[in-house]
């Protein structure tokens, strides 16, 4: 039982859990529990967590563009997620939407600022315990971030050795990235977000000692507003990986967690 609890303690106030002080104040982590190892000791279900404001990313992803979009994203998280083994997985953000619900992994967890969470918290400072996360996904994080790199630095932080992270963000030199050139998108979800250069992010995740193994692009049809041109224009998905891999509108990336020897 010692060896169990050990293994659940990983979540909590730094100054309860990982002996570290937050550079939060303890009123910006609000949790479900009022003990953080009873908390951990159970596995939260996302619908009966912690319920705070909605997540404007979340209620896009409830339009015709949007669900375009979040069938693709769930069908790749379901398939890579679920050869990904481990004690404790973690999805930061979109606390409306379960990335892993394909997961073997038996505790899993929900954090962020908006939605059903166990947790609130900023993914800048994260009071969970280093070495202690087999899994994190990152749906759309960076991108809607002041400090993106901060973000990748937590996360290789409580990742353990060989653990993975799994990314998805919006691709700027896609259809859809490059609607917010067409004027009058700018103030609208999903283009007030800073999308990440591909290049730009695997040099990131290098820096930080991740290897990539696996990613692709998905999504390649037009950005219309309109369920019915969007099916008129799904043959573009099929040709989208033949003809123009490098102009989907959301990209995943796979990376795990490497120590190197010294």
């Amino acid at each position: 039982m010692v060896r169990i609890a050990e293994r659940f303690a990983i979540l909590g106030m730094r100054g309860l859990v990982t002996g570290r002080k937050s550079r939060r104040s303890p009123a910006s982590m609000v949790f479900a529990d009022p003990v953080p190892v009873r908390f951990i000791r159970r596995r939260i279900a996302m619908s009966s967590s912690t319920e705070v404001m909605a997540d404007p990313l979340s209620a896009w992803f409830s339009t015709p563009l949007g669900q375009y979009f979040l069938e693709r994203e769930r069908d790749y998280y379901d398939r890579v997620v679920a050869d990904i083994f481990g004690y404790n997985a973690l999805q930061c953000g979109l606390g409306e939407i379960d990335l892993l619900s394909a997961s073997r992994i038996p505790s899993r967890w929900c954090i962020g600022s908006t939605g059903p969470i166990a947790l609130q918290t900023d993914f800048r400072d994260l009071p969970i315990a280093a070495n202690s996360i087999d899994l994190v996904v990152l749906p759309h994080v960076l991108e809607f971030s002041s400090d993106p790199h901060q973000i990748l630095r937590e996360v290789v932080r409580v990742l353990v050795p060989e653990g993975q992270v799994v990314i998805s963000g919006f691709n700027p030199w896609s259809l859809l990235g490059m609607k917010r050139m067409w004027g009058g998108t700018r103030h609208q979800m999903p283009w007030t977000g800073r999308f990440i250069n591909l290049p730009r992010l695997k040099d990131w995740l290098s820096l930080l000692s991740f290897d990539l193994v696996g990613g692709r692009m998905s999504g390649y049809a037009p950005p219309f507003s309109q369920d019915k041109w969007l099916r008129r224009f799904s043959f573009m998905d099929s040709a989208g990986d033949r003809w123009w891999p490098f102009a989907g509108g959301v990209y995943f990336m796979q990376a795990v967690k490497r120590v190197r020897a010294m």
